[in-house]
């Protein structure tokens, strides 16, 4: 009888602390996914995580694809356009109906930005016509995306029901054979889940097949100038940051070398040359607008007559940091480069620095 006790006991232990177990597991879940939610318009890294989507979505917009711009939405239009043909039924008979050839899905951009296909997907594949079979349709290819971009992305974080419609994840949840090990979201919650991962999906595209375009080669050449080779160096090695690629830091090179080369030059005529600055981030470094001006110059030297002559050489004041952003806008538009940059791109951060 002890024995027996003993073992409805163990047994009853064992399953409290798998219970236990469980909910650990599952709180640990939640508080993963948690850090994977787009944050609330009341929390103060709102305005950080809306500035990147804004900044992907411009970058995407103009040139995520073959043919010109192609205005996208994040998530919407993404979760929409998935292919260019769908199955359409009419008098109990099946066929396929091209939405045009225009239509330019999320695999069209893909494949223009790494040249690959995704194993199994082409561009003008249609879905099921049964809800539930494209559904599962849908998950297995963005299984397969999310399999596809491990060779460099890092979405951990990231599961392919988040990327679905919020109709197809309520149906992927009602398919699933162990619903007590599901992480459920409801509506409202899911949605800015999806916000956050199809961001962060497009963040990893772009750092695993449009940053690995930039060359060092393009900058070796600057080194042998007498007037940068005081500079102290960004080391372009793999390990030597835990922040920033090889290829951000070559575009950091590169920002820090046509700026010294460039500054006497194009305020030459002020009052007081910019000061020598060691430039080691894309945020606070470029505020003023000095330092891209000095690489705008460098290309496009008839630009400094009618436009950099007139910034300030050293700014102090949310209004200087201001009319110099302008004049760098203004220039950028003068030369019709189509990038969708606005003042306030610059200018929103300045008042964290005073």
């Amino acid at each position: 009888r002890c024995d027996l006790n003993y073992t409805f006991q163990s047994s009853k232990s064992d399953e409290m602390s798998e219970e236990s177990e469980t909910d650990s597991q599952s709180d640990g879940r939640e508080d993963k996914f948690e850090l994977s939610f787009f944050p609330d318009e009341d929390k103060e890294e709102y305005i950080f995580f809306q500035k990147t989507l804004t900044a992907i979505k411009n970058w995407f917009t103009l040139f995520g694809w073959s043919k010109g711009q192609n205005p996208i939405s994040i998530p919407y239009s993404l979760r929409r356009d998935v292919c260019k043909a769908q199955m359409t039924s009419s008098q109990e008979k099946v066929f396929k109906k091209n939405l045009g050839k225009d239509t330019k899905t999320f695999y069209d951009m893909l494949f223009h930005l790494s040249g690959q296909l995704l194993p199994g997907i082409t561009s003008s594949q249609s879905l099921s016509l049964d809800p539930v079979e494209r559904m599962l349709q849908l998950h297995w290819q963005y299984s397969t995306l999310l399999a596809f971009l491990n060779q460099g992305a890092y979405l951990p974080h990231v599961m392919p029901e988040f990327l679905l419609e919020p109709d197809d994840y309520k149906k992927w949840i009602k398919v699933q054979t162990v619903p007590k090990h599901l992480f459920i979201l409801e509506d409202s919650v899911f949605e800015t889940m999806s916000k956050r991962a199809w961001t962060d999906v497009l963040l990893q595209i772009y750092k695993v097949f449009v940053l690995p375009r930039v060359s060092s080669l393009s900058i070796t050449d600057l080194f042998s100038l007498e007037s940068t080779q005081n500079m102290p160096r960004i080391k372009l090695e793999l390990l030597s940051s835990n922040i920033y690629s090889p290829y951000e830091r070559t575009i950091l090179t590169w920002l820090n070398k046509h700026y010294e080369k460039n500054r006497k030059t194009v305020w030459k005529d002020c009052q007081k040359v910019p000061p020598v600055r060691w430039i080691v981030n894309f945020d606070r470094d470029l505020l003023d607008g000095l330092v891209l001006a000095a690489q705008l110059a460098a290309y496009c030297p008839y630009l400094i007559a009618t436009h950099f002559v007139r910034m300030y050489t050293n700014p102090r004041t949310h209004e200087q940091f201001l009319h110099n952003c302008l004049i760098l806008v203004n220039a950028m538009h003068a030369v019709s480069l189509a990038i969708d940059i606005k003042v306030n791109d610059f200018i929103l951060a300045v008042p964290l620095y005073f």
